[in-house]
């Protein structure tokens, strides 16, 4: 079971906000598939050298408020 449900509507969203943060990712980074959260939050600890806590936490906090520019 995923630790995060993500839509790929709020994935478009939480894409640029992501990438606001860390300039760095590539689209293969970000890359997202409904049903595979785990492999993506797996993916962008790895490249943002945080922990999968940190990357949940992130992301549940950008979900949490789609509408603001702030991640």
């Amino acid at each position: 079971m995923a630790a995060i449900k993500i839509t790929q509507a709020e994935w478009d969203v939480l894409k640029k906000k992501f990438l606001r943060k860390y300039n760095h990712l590539s689209d293969e980074d970000l890359a997202f598939e409904e049903g595979k959260e785990d492999e993506l939050v797996d993916r962008l600890a790895r490249r943002v050298r945080r922990t999968r806590d940190y990357v949940l936490f992130t992301l549940q906090k950008g979900l949490a408020d789609l509408e603001s520019n702030r991640l």
